[in-house]
């Protein structure tokens, strides 16, 4: 499958599972983890940006999904420019703007080819993509081409599907998801097209990568500056129910400066 079919088929994939993705995003913004990643990203962006107006803070938003990220960081005062390669994700995250959608500037677009000038946002980030891409370099390419000098790059993501390449971190996923049945919590998994993501996963690059090594390694011969990564950045964020979910796949946050 070349990388055009893996495009069509993600963007097939994540258009179905707008709605559901939607709950998650609905659960998060009306739960604890609003205010903290709220407070994470603000205190990201203060220490680039000190206490400049975040009125004049422009932010890239990429994979903007059901808009959770666009929507808090709105909320907060700044500028915010929402991509997505779906437009069901896109209709869903206006939704779930309600009013703040009109401060919001929203694209369809795809994040391996952002169509925006060198250098236009003070800001770039995104949550839970980079994985999902079939060529996640290129991908990086355009993040930072985007960026002014002087910029802030944020990605927080996971190593999601690596125990498909490892039969021990394969049983140790299975026995996580018995024990979660057991303990009566919700399997995330139940609520996805586990096969379908299970395929997908097997053809992306970075399936078999550990991270964020590779991404701190790209990034530095792109030429990015004070790069540094938190292994489990979540750990105070998550609530219980992903901690237990998640336990095998730690978020991690990738940060540099253009």
């Amino acid at each position: 499958m070349n990388t055009e079919e893996l495009i069509k088929r993600n963007k097939d994939y994540w258009e179905d599972r707008a709605p559901g993705y939607t709950k998650v995003n609905l659960d998060e913004l009306g739960g604890p983890q609003k205010e903290k990643w709220k407070s994470l990203l603000v205190h990201e962006i203060e220490s680039v940006y000190g206490h400049r107006d975040p009125a004049d803070i422009s932010i890239l938003d990429i994979g903007c999904g059901p808009g959770f990220f666009s929507i808090i960081l709105t909320e907060a005062g700044y500028r915010v420019t929402s991509v997505d390669l779906t437009e069901s994700m896109i209709a869903e995250a206006r939704q779930n703007a309600g009013p703040l959608a009109e401060r919001i500037t929203f694209f369809q677009m795809n994040a391996q080819e952002l169509e925006f000038g060198d250098g236009t946002f003070d800001v770039v980030l995104s949550r839970n993509l980079t994985w999902n891409l079939p060529e996640p370099d290129r991908a990086y390419g355009h993040w930072c081409r985007v960026l002014r000098p002087g910029g802030l790059f944020l990605n927080f993501d996971a190593n999601w599907y690596t125990y498909l390449f490892d039969e021990q971190e394969k049983a140790d996923f299975q026995a996580n998801r018995k024990e979660l049945v057991e303990d009566g919590f919700e399997d995330y998994c139940e609520v996805t097209d586990e096969d379908t993501m299970e395929d997908i996963a097997r053809r992306m690059p970075l399936g078999k990568v550990r991270r964020p090594q590779w991404d701190g390694d790209v990034l530095g011969e792109l030429g990015m500056q004070e790069i540094s990564t938190v292994w489990d950045i979540a750990a105070d964020i998550w609530s219980y129910e992903e901690k237990r979910n998640y336990a095998l796949t730690p978020m991690f946050m990738v940060r540099a400066v253009k």
